[in-house]
């Protein structure tokens, strides 16, 4: 990602990749680059599932991972553009080892 912004810069509205003329790309442009991509680097069973169907799958994943990685649930909703209530909501279920790490972090406040 670096080389790339190295190399071509990032539009004005942020964007990353966009057209030689500088125009965002179509969704249908990037649904088809994103299924070449899918097929080249995923395992046939892989392809055939829902795994990252859509390039929009990765901001599931992104959401899922900072909450996972322990990111206030408040940055990460400013991250991702949600409301708290709207993440929380939405994500809650993605967060794994919440009540264990939740009972850690209870613990290390009572032996302060």
């Amino acid at each position: 990602m670096r080389a790339h912004i190295s190399r071509y810069g990032v539009a004005d509205d942020g964007r990353l990749f966009r057209t030689s003329k500088g125009k965002p790309f179509s969704s249908s442009a990037y649904s088809g680059v994103w299924q070449q991509a899918r097929r080249a680097v995923l395992a046939a069973e892989q392809v055939a599932s829902p795994l990252a169907a859509r390039p929009y799958d990765l901001r599931h994943a992104a959401v899922s991972l900072w909450l996972n990685a322990g990111v206030s649930a408040t940055e990460v909703a400013q991250r991702a553009g949600h409301s708290v209530d709207v993440l929380l909501r939405v994500y809650a279920k993605c967060i794994e080892g919440q009540q264990s790490r939740a009972n850690r972090k209870i613990g290390e406040a009572l032996n302060d």
